[in-house]
Formats: C-alpha cells, sequence, structure tokens
C-alpha cells in the first residue's frame, strides 16, 4: 500500500482547512468502502487521508429540518433504508439504499460517501434525483447547498471547489402525491454493480420524473410534464416515442465489462416500463 500521511480532525472548520491546503491530494474517510480498495489496489494515492468520522457535524443522523428530511454526511445505508420517514416519503431512496453493495457495506457505507465518489453507476443517484435533493456543502467560503442535478459532472468529478465538505444532504418535502420505485439491472443477484439503474416518479399532477445512471458518465434527470406517460389509457406508440426522448443522453461506455451498449439501451427501456407501471401503482395507493 502507497504511504500516505492520517490525519484525524475533530472539528468542521480543522477538516475543511486541511482540505484546502491540501487540494487533490487528500481523500477524505467516512464509511471508506470505495477508499480502502482504492488505496490497496493503488488505483488511489494520496498524499494524506483526512479521517471524519469523530466530526460532530457529520456523525450519522436523520432529522428533520425546515419541513426537508434531513441525512447526515456519516448516515449510512442500512439506517437510510430502515428509516421510516425515508420509507414514507422517500420510497425510492429508501429502496436504493437497500441494496448497495453487501449487507456489510450497507454497514459502512455512507450516502454523502456514495454521491461524492459520483459514480454513474451508484444506485443512490437517480432516486436523490428524482426526490429532488439537495447537497449541503461546507468549505472556505462558507456553506452552500448545490441541487444534485447540478452536483455530478462525470465519473468521479463533482461540483464540490477546494476546500468543500459534504455535511447532509437535504430532502424537500413532497408538494403533492408521488408513486416512485428504484429498478436496477446486474448480472446476478446479490452484490454486484449495475448495468442499468432507474428511478421513476409520477405525481398527481401527471408529471413523470425518470433518473437513470450506469449508461453514461453520470447519472440522467429526464421528465415529461405532458401527462402522457402518467396516463395508463395513454396508447402504446405515444409513451413509446415520449421514452425515446427521455433516454435519449443514454451512452453507455463499449469498454464496460458488465453489459454491452446494446444490451443496457435495451435494458433502460425495459425497466423504465416497468418501473412507470409500479410507480403509476404506488401513486393510486397514496
Amino acid at each position: 500500500m502507497h504511504t500516505f500521511a492520517y490525519a484525524r480532525p475533530t472539528l468542521l472548520a480543522e477538516a475543511v482547512a486541511l482540505l484546502e491546503a491540501h487540494g487533490p491530494d487528500a481523500r477524505l474517510l467516512a464509511g471508506g468502502t470505495d477508499l480502502i480498495i482504492r488505496l490497496r489496489d493503488g488505483s488511489a494515492r494520496p498524499g494524506v487521508v483526512i479521517d471524519i468520522k469523530r466530526i460532530a457535524e457529520l456523525r450519522p443522523s436523520i432529522r428533520e429540518e425546515a419541513g426537508c428530511l434531513v441525512i447526515g454526511a456519516g448516515t449510512v445505508m442500512t439506517d437510510i433504508a430502515a428509516d421510516e420517514r425515508v420509507r414514507r416519503s422517500y420510497p425510492a431512496l429508501a429502496e436504493a439504499a437497500a441494496v448497495v453493495g453487501s449487507v456489510q457495506i450497507r454497514n459502512r457505507a455512507t450516502l454523502a460517501g456514495n454521491v461524492c465518489n459520483a459514480s454513474p453507476a451508484a444506485d443512490t443517484a437517480p432516486a436523490l434525483l428524482v426526490h429532488a435533493a439537495r447537497v449541503v456543502a461546507v468549505g472556505p467560503a462558507g456553506t452552500r447547498r448545490i441541487p444534485i442535478d447540478g452536483f455530478f459532472v462525470r465519473s468521479g468529478v463533482t461540483t464540490l471547489a477546494r476546500g468543500e465538505i459534504v455535511t447532509a444532504i437535504e430532502l424537500p418535502p413532497p408538494d403533492r402525491a408521488m408513486g416512485a420505485v428504484h429498478l436496477r439491472r446486474t448480472r446476478r443477484r446479490g452484490h454486484d454493480l449495475a448495468s442499468v439503474t432507474l428511478c421513476c416518479g409520477v405525481d398527481a399532477t401527471g408529471v413523470t420524473r425518470i433518473a437513470y445512471g450506469s449508461v453514461g458518465p453520470r447519472p440522467v434527470l429526464a421528465v415529461d410534464e405532458s401527462g402522457v406517460l402518467a396516463d395508463p389509457t395513454a396508447p402504446g406508440a405515444a409513451k413509446e416515442a415520449i421514452f425515446e426522448r427521455l433516454f435519449a443522453d443514454a451512452s453507455p461506455s463499449p469498454r464496460s465489462m458488465r453489459a454491452s451498449p446494446d444490451y443496457r439501451l435495451a435494458m433502460l427501456r425495459v425497466l423504465g416500463a416497468r418501473a412507470l407501471r409500479i410507480a403509476i401503482d404506488r401513486l393510486a395507493q397514496a
């Protein structure tokens, strides 16, 4: 393993200062489910690893503030999947958190880490996009809130500035009833990166939000406001035309070992149609 310095700050300001000073030569350690693997295989060679688990502001928490549900940066997937508030108001996120890695991984992996890793295959990203989440980041210039759709750039790259640390993920209160679901396609059951991951949300006004990942350099959010997708009586041909528009930004890599581009594009449409039916059914039961 590559030699690196190790810091364990107890204050958020101290961690921000360390991160600003070292810039891209620093890596944050929270759950460590991605970082430890990369340190071992040599794909990450930081000069300093900053362990943020002892910082009070980043400790695990799921709390309500100003009508939002706020998930602290240290909160692990197991707790998110089990939380009744998440399951009730943001069901697709609970479903996504429940399939991240293995049980052992979910007991360590944090939602903030999953977002900051910016993997196109991140299971939670499509659900966060559909539920219009915001990333709360603290840095040298203070605190800012970043809409999740403006957070991802490409694989491994976000819009975080130098010295910024994600302290929480905010989920705004639903302003209308919504049926939502998270689906994924993998090579096998159990612990596996998704070949396609998708979330669909249909609200009471007929707006359909579909977000998908693992089929391009970043997860994508597409919205249909026509009401056609949400209408169970709409002709299939009309829905297929809208799906073609919504999935236009899908561009799977031909170099991936998990699945071919043609397979991924085909499964994207299969999962989209399946998720739409489930979301409509859940909306009717809301």
